[in-house]
């Protein structure tokens, strides 16, 4: 199966655009800083351009790892790869191609998509940053943040990749 590399490079940058409203103080950025023990000035240190730079680049791991998540034909697609004629692009299998006449449009919706974006930040992320929160003594407010944001962050990615790719 082909990416669609416009939809993942547009896809990630929704951690991007979700983290700016998300993190604003008027959202849950005071309550988040509070949670941190960080102070408006130091979140004026540091180089903004490397930060923003790196996780616009950990943004793009994330958005080429999800349609392998969202998108059951991708598992299909693995199934098949040591089959004849399944290592050549366009792909000439014709179990391959009978296959996707058939079901290639199931479970490709953005409903289907957000669904699976939540339950990877419910069982992935949220063990991910609980972990370390809980033995950096962080409080309930501080998972409760960082894990609700992964949790919207990746269904709108999820969502988004598995309706339109």
């Amino acid at each position: 199966m082909e990416i669609n590399t416009p939809l993942v490079l547009s896809t990630a940058l929704i951690p991007m655009l979700l983290g700016f409203i998300w993190y604003h103080p008027a959202v849950f950025g005071k309550a988040w800083m509070a949670a941190t023990g960080l102070t408006e000035e130091d979140l004026s240190k540091g180089k903004m351009a490397v930060i923003f730079g790196v996780a616009f680049l950990f943004s793009l791991m994330l958005a080429t790892f999800m349609p392998g998540i969202v998108i059951h034909q991708f598992g299909l697609f693995s199934i098949l790869m040591d089959q004849p004629g399944m290592n050549d692009t366009p792909i000439t299998n014709p179990d391959w191609n009978r296959m996707m006449a058939k079901h290639g449009h199931n479970f490709r919706t953005f409903k289907h998509g957000v669904f699976h974006g939540v339950i990877t930040g419910v069982f992935l992320v949220l063990p991910v940053l609980g972990i370390p929160a809980l033995f950096e003594r962080k409080g309930f407010k501080y998972m409760a943040i960082n894990v609700g944001y992964w949790l919207v962050c990746l269904g709108l990615m999820g969502g988004i990749i598995c309706q339109f790719a």
